[in-house]
């Protein structure tokens, strides 16, 4: 038997969960050491992953199974396209830096008694998150998706809930109630979505026999396994209101802005960065594999409401007053680009969307650490509290900016190249929505522009005046991301030719064809 490698790196940091978990009370330092190496060995094996990985080979590869409920079809199946390979990488290089970056946010305070380890358990439920975003990457039968597409929200439950913003806790009674609340928020919109979803796995199962995705979308094709018009519309809304809510979409996406405003800085990036992300890759794989006429069915609904996160989501960006909430809903626009890329139906637009996946995942961690940083020295969320940084801490101006024009999509940063994938391919077949989504960009520009402009330059307040810049910690998290932004942007070719593959796979699932350009002759 083979080396299960994909088990093994979803293992990985499930067992560095528990380990760090068990670290004695006094000895915290140690448990965040432990917690970073075992990210570092996850990430190794993401490599190897993605090494041992033929973009040219068999759609899925790496593939294990086995049985487990046998009585009711389900099985532990595992594989992964390029797709899958890319989000795990992403999730694995990101870990270390939300490890890193959160070095401090979990320490306890003086008030707290000796007995209290909340150190401990943050790490250890980070790595439990990591443990299950990756596996629902490579899960293959649905059931086995949905368990973990579920478990997650414990322990971003008690991340948000049980860790928040300490610059927030200082200054308001009603932190600890808030905090609660975006907690209980995040978890009831996503649980009922999940309880949407259970009844149409279930009647999935009852419709095909088995919960196996490789096999139910063979018989779709071959033509053995023919649903009902009305049934298979039924399946495909229940599995993607679950998603629509992971994503966030319009009007499912309020939860986002509560659950990232509260949390700590390196948990709203596990948050949008990591977690978010389950939700666009589930629509590819599952949706549109699964239920192809269905998808072709709500397509113009689905591009409507895509339109609208893009818009609405950087309008409210725009006249934000709380830094982390502007993120939050910057987040909501770019996931209405990724959506619209995915249902725009063309290799260019999903191509784009798999790799804006990406590439969100970078620039807003690059923004939201550096500006967790920032809030971390001056104890404020708030924009108006901040001017004249860049005088007293230019290296963290500096990397604030190009985290922010990354988040523009700036031409030479990585998110700039699948923002052009995602409008082109929205245009070749929906004109009129590629043209409407250009204006998310202009909007874009004016959030990021006007809140470098507010927090970075001006007179000096007097409350930032002796603000100390990135310290060596900080740097180590924020460097790579930058460098990857900017190699990514001059050079994407790694990723595309990862997921162009399995874009054709999936264009092949809905049997759709990019549009002929129309060519005029010559005179």
């Amino acid at each position: 038997m083979s080396f299960p490698l994909l088990t093994a790196t979803a293992a990985l940091p499930a067992v560095g969960a528990i380990a760090t978990a068990a670290v004695p009370a006094a000895r915290r330092t140690a448990a965040k050491w432990l917690a970073l190496l075992f990210s570092l060995a996850t990430l190794a094996l993401a490599v190897v992953v993605a090494v041992r990985f033929d973009p040219d080979g068999d759609r899925y590869q790496l593939t294990e199974s086995r049985a487990w409920i046998s009585d009711f079809g389900v099985r532990y199946e595992l594989g992964v396209d390029g797709i899958g390979v890319a989000l795990i990488a992403l999730t694995a290089l990101l870990i270390p830096f939300i490890i890193l970056a959160g070095w401090h946010d979990a320490d306890p305070l003086e008030t707290k008694s000796s007995r209290w380890r909340p150190t401990q358990g943050f790490f250890a439920l980070i790595l439990a998150v990591e443990a299950m975003v990756i596996i629902s990457f490579e899960a293959t039968d649905v059931f086995l998706f949905y368990i973990f597409f579920e478990a997650m929200l414990i322990p971003m439950y008690f991340l948000i809930g049980g860790f928040g913003d300490r610059a927030h806790a200082g200054s308001d009674e009603n932190a600890s109630a808030q905090r609660s609340y975006a907690a209980v928020k995040f978890l009831l919109y996503n649980l009922v979505g999940g309880l949407i979803m259970l009844a149409a796995v279930i009647g999935l199962y009852v419709v095909a026999g088995n919960f196996s995705l490789q096999e139910i979308a063979e018989a779709r094709a071959n033509g053995s396994l023919d649903m009902a018009t009305n049934t298979e519309r039924l399946l495909f809304l229940g599995f993607f209101f679950a998603f629509a809510v992971k994503a966030p979409l319009w009007p499912l996406h309020t939860w986002l802005p509560n659950a990232m405003g509260e949390a700590t800085a390196p948990v709203a990036v596990l948050i949008t960065a990591v977690v978010d992300k389950v939700g666009t890759f589930a629509m590819l794989r599952f949706c549109l594999q699964l239920f192809p006429e269905a998808s072709k069915w709500a397509t113009p609904a689905i591009l409507v409401l895509a339109l609208i996160s893009i818009i609405y989501g950087a309008l409210l960006a725009v006249g934000q007053r709380d830094i982390k909430r502007l993120v939050a809903y910057a987040s909501i626009s770019h996931f209405g680009f990724i959506i619209l890329g995915i249902f725009a139906m063309t290799s260019q637009g999903q191509s784009g969307a798999t790799l804006y996946m990406v590439n969100h995942g970078l620039s807003t961690a690059a923004l939201m650490l550096v500006a967790g940083f920032l809030i971390s020295r001056r104890g404020s969320r708030l924009i108006a509290d901040y001017g004249g940084v860049q005088k007293v801490a230019p290296v963290l101006a500096g990397t604030f900016l190009i985290g922010g024009l990354a988040t523009l999509s700036l031409p030479g940063l990585a998110p700039f190249v699948s923002e052009f994938l995602v409008l082109v391919g929205t245009f070749a077949r929906y004109p009129a929505v590629g043209i409407i989504a250009t204006f998310g960009i202009v909007l874009a520009a004016l959030y990021t522009l006007v809140l470098y402009q507010r927090t970075m330059t001006g007179p000096v307040k007097p409350e930032v005046a002796s603000m100390p810049d990135l310290k060596v910690r900080e740097l180590a998290v924020v460097a790579p991301l930058i460098a990857l932004l900017i190699v990514l942007g001059v050079y994407p070719k790694p990723v595309t030719e990862l997921v162009n593959p399995a874009v054709k796979h999936t264009m092949s699932d809905v049997q759709k064809k990019d549009p002929e350009p129309e060519v005029e002759a010559a005179k």
